[in-house]
């Protein structure tokens, strides 16, 4: 009796050093799998196909030096459409049939919050998505890992520091029926609460409006002289084109969804004047800065087009995965990537991004952001960095 208990006592401890042995998820001896969710046929495709230039870039790049501890990367990316039915599905592609270590830079909010458990079922960290959504890291998840300041943050921040130095006295808001519009909307309502003021008016629509007469002839008739846009890219541009034809010329403020060069490119001049919330900036092949100018001459000469911020965005967050994952070793595992990630700073880079800071309880890694404005034809810096802090 008793050597069959000691056989089995053997048995299990090999079994279990077996299932210790099993190798993590999306890792192998020479790979390591990212996967990513874009919008690259929906609204949001031009943003979803610069974010996914942006990593290529950083992934090749990685490749070339040998990968991450003689690992290359392998990015897999899924279309969503920026649907969230299709969210789920291509989560549950990425995470059952190919199997990827991580989710990385997954655009849109919806679309994470409904991918998100698919990926937590399976102990695949959701890093850095491209949302600035509270969601993202709040409530918290150790699986969670946000880069972005959040939309509510930026306006809470923004709003009463832009309303005080233009002397702002009917602050109003046109913002998209959605959770994105809603957040932009409950953060200007905290800033504007914070100097004693409230909205003289407000007005929204639905996601996918094009026509915006009505609104804009609302908030002229309550004479606005600042309003605050819960809009994003056609929403944003059709909103203001609509106020200058009806000779209705507030201060115009959106949060970084609106931050594009999408906007004076297709807007054109009637977008001059507009103010956004921003972090890091649009890289123009021509900017002051020689390292930008480089860096998007490098991307141009890759991918035959101008990167954007999104791009920036790709790019940075494969970067800071490439980091961690270096710091890990070649053990690397979720448990280490997120010991290394929970003790992880990331400094400022060339884009001009506030420095990243996360820990055991700290899964948001800046809420600072600075304002811009598009004069004559183009983004330019207006503001240092606010935060909450």
């Amino acid at each position: 009796m008793k050597s069959k208990l000691t056989l089995i006592a053997a048995g299990l401890a090999l079994a279990s050093s077996a299932a210790l042995a099993q190798p993590t998820q999306g890792i192998s001896n020479n790979e390591i799998v990212l996967g990513s969710i874009q919008d690259l046929s929906g609204p949001l495709a031009g943003f979803g196909k610069q974010v996914r230039f942006g990593m290529m870039l950083r992934v090749d790049e990685a490749n070339e030096q040998g990968g991450v501890n003689g690992r290359r990367i392998r990015l897999v990316v899924e279309d969503s459409g920026y649907e969230p039915r299709r969210a789920v599905l291509a989560a549950q592609k990425l995470v059952n049939q190919d199997r990827i270590f991580a989710m990385v830079g997954h655009i849109g909010t919806a679309q994470n919050m409904a991918a998100m458990p698919v990926q937590f079922q399976r102990n695949v960290i959701n890093f850095f998505p491209v949302t600035a959504a509270r969601e993202m890291y709040d409530p918290f998840h150790r699986l969670k890992y946000s880069f972005a300041a959040t939309y509510y943050d930026q306006m809470r921040m923004a709003v009463p520091k832009l309303v005080k130095e233009k002397d702002a006295k009917r602050v109003c808001t046109m913002y998209q029926d959605d959770e994105f519009g809603l957040e932009v909307l409950r953060g200007a309502e905290e800033g504007l609460k914070s100097i004693g003021m409230t909205f003289t008016d407000r007005t929204s629509f639905k996601r996918g409006a094009t026509d915006f007469s009505s609104q804009m002839q609302k908030l002229a008739a309550s004479q606005c002289d600042f309003v605050v846009m819960g809009t994003i890219i056609r929403e944003t541009i059709g909103g203001i084109a609509t106020a200058r034809r009806l000779n209705f010329n507030p201060t115009f403020l959106g949060s970084s969804a609106s931050y594009t060069d999408l906007i004076h490119r297709l807007g054109g001049p009637a977008m001059n004047g507009f103010y956004s919330t921003m972090t890091v900036q649009n890289p123009y092949l021509d900017d002051t800065s020689q390292p930008i100018r480089f860096w998007a001459t490098k991307y141009r000469t890759k991918f035959n087009e101008d990167p954007t911020v999104f791009s920036v965005y790709g790019y940075t967050i494969i970067d800071a995965f490439i980091r961690a994952a270096g710091r890990a070793g070649q053990n690397l595992t979720t448990d280490s990537f997120i010991r290394v990630m929970d003790s992880m700073v990331i400094p400022p880079d060339i884009f001009g991004s506030a420095e990243m800071t996360f820990g055991p309880q700290k899964r948001l890694g800046s809420n600072a952001s600075r304002l811009s404005q598009i004069q004559d034809g183009r983004w330019k810096v207006v503001s240092e960095y606010f935060s909450t802090n």
